[in-house]
């Protein structure tokens, strides 16, 4: 994959994991606004239980986003350094079309397998 097309993309996906972040971020501060406006007053069991349920699964998400972010500034560092597209475990070129499906992209499949079966689950990159 030429270097400037797989910049372009991940610039893409950078603004769209930061916009998915800057949501999550906002719906933090206004829950915590909430819980400091409704401190004072009685809630039920099961609306506490919903919001901290909603709260887990934004902070799980967030999570989620922040590394695909990670990667991606990582990936975006490489084609600066000229060593994009490079598998950092064994030096081999990683596959276009293994770039096309996923731009971020650290290892050649080989090595995605062999890291995915070392650690006993799938790996973001």
């Amino acid at each position: 994959m030429d270097p400037q097309d797989a910049r372009a993309r991940l610039e893409e996906e950078r603004d769209r994991l930061q916009s998915i972040k800057t949501s999550i971020d906002e719906g933090e501060s206004d829950f915590v606004q909430e819980v400091l406006n409704e401190s004072t007053q009685a809630q039920h069991q099961a609306d506490i239980g919903s919001e901290t349920f909603t709260r887990e699964v934004d902070l799980s998400v967030l999570g989620s986003v922040e590394a695909e972010l990670a990667d991606v500034e990582h990936a975006l560092k490489r084609i600066d350094g000229g060593n994009y597209g490079i598998c950092e475990a064994c030096g081999k070129p990683i596959g276009d079309d293994r770039l096309e499906a996923l731009p971020a992209a650290r290892f050649c499949l080989n090595d995605q397998h062999l890291a995915e079966s070392e650690y006993g689950r799938p790996q973001t990159q």
